[in-house]
Formats: structure tokens, C-alpha cells, sequence
């Protein structure tokens, strides 16, 4: 999220690290691990539409770094009431990631680099332990490891809770396939977390190192996800959206934010989720799972998402 960034540049934890390039990124592309396949578990949880319940969490957490709130205040039209469109866009590249041939995955990765070179500039205020005037770049992998990792936690917590659970083994796998997206951003090497207790560590030191700090911009920015505009016929599937998103938030982002929580509303929450792994087992595929999931298994020969 630097004026056209040099080479080389330094990450939030002021490490150095090398940009990617396209012969980098075509090589990624032929590895057999890369993109994942219809065995991945990667597959079987971006197939799932019920999953978008667990983006608004994500979304939260993400913007509890100050760079980051400062980066989407800054360079997003999230606040200009482009939000479906701007939601779909990333929808689509994510299912593209997962579900595309390796020719329309580089498309994508091209895309997103892109975006990322015009987002940069400075901190404002003193946040966390961020001085004012700290410089970010989209491009920094320490932002872009907090970015895919609350991610990749959002959307494991999710489908256990509205799908169905997973092994030890699956949640682990996950974590690696989800791996695969260092070489795509220029990350390097390494850098993401590639089990669930390696996961679990980094958020835990993350959240204990004073770097994530919900500011006064990711508050006006999280009323914007959590009240948008809408008909009064739509104001009750957002109560419920709602849900997922406060609810399976760390209880100390959920203070930072100002966020009500008690025990009326974890009932209701659990009995959504409830509902839901009731549900999903009956509906139709083409209710249930995105149409490029279900091309992509029609194509590989695959059998249903279980």
C-alpha cells in the first residue's frame, strides 16, 4: 500500500525485500502446487457462498493496522458509496485465485500489483506504535501478511461455524495452499504462515506487539461496513451479517471498534450458524457453491464439493 516503489523497499517491521517480477511470477505459475486443485481444501471452502459471512471480520481486523485504515481512507473508494462494486471486484479475484487457469490467475495478480502501486503515502497521526508520518506502501509484506492471514483465519472460524468442521490436517493444509499467493504479491519466501499454530502465533504476537491499533479511521471506516445504506426490506439480512462480523472478532478489537457483544447476541449468532449447517446440506449446488467453483470442478471432472 512508495511514489512508484523502488526495487527494493522496507516492510513495516523495517526489513528489506525484493519486488516481484514477472519471470518470478510466471514460474509460480507452472509449479504443480500452484493454483490449487480440486483436492485442495482451498477448493472445498472458496466454493462455500455462505463464506462472505466471515469478510466482514476480516475486513475489521484488517483495518485495526493504522497503515492499513490509513491506506483504504486514503486511495479506496470505500467510503463513496462504490462498495458492491468494489466488493464484487475483489470476489471475483479471489475465486479467480482459487478457480482460474494459471493464465487468468497472472491476469489477476498483474491487476492487484497494479492497484497496489499507486497506494502509498504517510500515517498522519501517531497510531499504535506507528509515528505520524510513518511512511506505508500496499506493497510492504508486513501489511500484506496481516491482510492474508486475518483473511485466512476469517474463513477458517466461518466454515466451521456455518459449515461443517475440519481436521487438525485440513485447517493445516489450507494454511499452506493459501501459501501460494506469496510469489503473486512479491512476498518473500517464507513469509505467511503454513499451519494453523504458525497461524495462530503470528496473530497472537501481532495483536501483543502494539502494531494493531483501531484508530479513529478504522472506526469511521467499520460504520461504513457494518450500516451502509439501505431499504428497509434489506436493513434485517444486514442484522444478520452483523453477527458473524462483531461476533467472531478478538474481544479486544471488538472493544477498540466500540462494539456491543453479550450473551443475547451469541445465542443468536450460534443459532444462525445452526441454521445454517442444517441448511446447506439440502440446497441446491447452484445455491449453494459460486458458479466458477462449479465450473471449475465441471471441468476438472471433479465430484461435487462435499
Amino acid at each position: 500500500m512508495a511514489d512508484d516503489p523502488p526495487p527494493r523497499v522496507r516492510d513495516a517491521r523495517g526489513r528489506r525485500r525484493k519486488r516481484v517480477t514477472e519471470p518470478a511470477l510466471s514460474a509460480e505459475l507452472r509449479s504443480p502446487s500452484s493454483p490449487a486443485g480440486a483436492e485442495s481444501v482451498a477448493w472445498r471452502l472458496h466454493s462455500e457462498v455462505v463464506l462472505l459471512a466471515g469478510w466482514g471480520r476480516a475486513i475489521l481486523l484488517q483495518l485495526a493496522h493504522p497503515l492499513i485504515a490509513e491506506g483504504v481512507a486514503a486511495h479506496s473508494g470505500f467510503r463513496s458509496g462504490r462498495r458492491l462494486p468494489r466488493l464484487a471486484r475483489t470476489l471475483r479475484a479471489m475465486l479467480t485465485l482459487t478457480f482460474g487457469a494459471p493464465d487468468e490467475v497472472a491476469r489477476v495478480a498483474r491487476t492487484i500489483n497494479g492497484i497496489h502501486d499507486r497506494v502509498h503515502g504517510t500515517l498522519t497521526t501517531t497510531a499504535g506504535t506507528f509515528a505520524a508520518g510513518r511512511r506505508y506502501s500496499a506493497h510492504d509484506p508486513a501489511l500484506l501478511a496481516w491482510v492474508q492471514a486475518t483473511l485466512v483465519d476469517s474463513l477458517l472460524s466461518t466454515y466451521e461455524l456455518f459449515v461443517a468442521p475440519l481436521t487438525s490436517e485440513e485447517r493445516d493444509r489450507y494454511c499452506d495452499e493459501s501459501c501460494a499467493i506469496e510469489s503473486l504479491l512479491g512476498m518473500p519466501p517464507g513469509y505467511l504462515p503454513r499451519s494453523t499454530g504458525e497461524l495462530r502465533a503470528y496473530l497472537a504476537g501481532e495483536l501483543a506487539s502494539g502494531r494493531i491499533a483501531v484508530t479513529d479511521t478504522a472506526r469511521t471506516l467499520a460504520r461504513d461496513i457494518l450500516y451502509p445504506p439501505a431499504y428497509v426490506v434489506g436493513r434485517p439480512l444486514l442484522a444478520l451479517g452483523r453477527l458473524p462480523t462483531i461476533g467472531l472478532l478478538p474481544t479486544e478489537i471488538r472493544r477498540g471498534y466500540g462494539l456491543a457483544w453479550g450473551p443475547t447476541r451469541e445465542r443468536a449468532l450460534r443459532g444462525v450458524a445452526a441454521l445454517s449447517r442444517g441448511l446447506l446440506p439440502v440446497l441446491p449446488s447452484a445455491v449453494r457453491y459460486w458458479p466458477a467453483a462449479r465450473r471449475a470442478r465441471n471441468g476438472a471432472g471433479a465430484p461435487p464439493t462435499r
